[in-house]
């Protein structure tokens, strides 16, 4: 079928990582600059303010010593950063990074907060569920771990969230290497729903959470599917989500309602765009007038899966959309 007309886009570089490098996730900042975590290279770097249409120089703040994936802000910039040793697939983390005062150049206070118990199997995105409560997907395990955080700070305890059969890795699958099950995770506080992507089975999912108490309130219901989802943003405004399908190069814009039109829209990428090549994970700008209209994007340059047998640099983007919510209301 024909898809939708979804809203016009533009990309912009704004910054571009050294080669092979698997840029997984983002995080902005208030003040405009970013974090990536560079998942192979067990790296954290601090992508500086830009103007639109301007590249700036990224600056290596971490190295850990595992993969790292996800990262979260909890309270102003205090952010949590989880990282796997893909070797043992027995060994996961959460570590805290404060950048409270920081300022670049100056030593970047990283302590290692909390390690899993031996049913993780490999961290992936997460979100922010409370105002001290993170979730976690965990690709490996086909499961969502959660996080509670006390208030001073220093105890952290880890329990299993969700465990769903549609958020497994398939057994059956010949890709080298596999696809991970359950990868990002988005929580809508206004709908009270967990929205997350299953990669390996191709399916964009949610599941109603309870208000109070932050748990499952309820079954997992299909969304969409038949596209490779890797990360996602979501505009409650307007009722979509922004997903990045990782190996196929895109951007597609999906509604949050299942009972929605569910025909693929592309926003970007089709035809290949080669600014949008590996897109992995992708949130909104914090200035004002952001939300909905400007995101930013990380690519692993084709890393996973390069079109032409050709590997790019990997590159963090920002992507406009016209319109904003009034143009995505349209659309839906």
């Amino acid at each position: 079928m024909p898809s939708q007309q979804p809203p016009g886009a533009v990309l912009t570089t704004v910054a571009v990582f050294p080669e092979s490098y698997l840029l997984e996730n983002l995080a902005v900042r208030s003040d405009g600059s970013i974090l990536v975590t560079a998942a192979l290279q067990k790296e954290l770097w601090y992508v500086p303010p830009a103007t639109a249409g301007a590249q700036v120089e990224p600056l290596r703040l971490e190295t850990f010593d595992q993969v790292a994936s996800g990262i979260v802000e909890t309270e102003p910039d205090v952010f949590y950063v989880s990282t796997t040793n893909l070797v043992t697939m027995q060994e996961s983390f959460l570590h805290r990074v404060d950048l409270r005062g920081w300022s670049p150049g100056d030593p970047v206070r990283t302590v290692c907060v909390l390690e899993f118990d031996k049913r993780a199997g490999g961290l992936n995105g997460s979100c922010l569920l409370g105002p001290s409560s993170i979730l976690l997907a965990d690709s490996v395990s086909g499961l969502i771990w959660r996080v509670d955080i006390s208030p001073d700070g220093r105890e952290l305890t880890a329990r299993v969230w969700l465990k769903h059969e549609s958020m497994d890795v398939d057994p059956a699958s010949t890709i080298v290497p596999p696809q991970p099950g359950v990868n990002g995770v988005r929580y809508a506080a206004r709908s009270n729903y967990l929205y997350y992507t299953s990669t390996a089975q191709k399916l964009f999912m949610r599941v109603p959470v309870d208000a109070g108490t932050l748990d499952p309130a309820g079954p997992q219901q299909l969304v969409a599917g038949g596209t490779m989802p890797d990360d996602f943003c979501i505009d409650e405004e307007a009722g979509v989500a922004y997903v990045t399908t990782h190996r196929q190069n895109t951007i597609d814009r999906v509604p949050l309602d299942p009972a929605a039109d569910q025909r693929r829209q592309i926003v970007v990428g089709e035809p290949l765009d080669e600014q949008l090549v590996g897109p992995t994970s992708v949130a909104w700008g914090r200035a004002p007038g952001d939300y909905g209209r400007i995101a930013y994007v990380t690519t692993d340059g084709g890393f996973m899966a390069p079109p032409s047998n050709e590997v790019r640099l990997s590159k963090l983007v920002r992507l406009e959309l016209s319109g904003g919510h009034a143009g995505a209301r349209e659309a839906g």
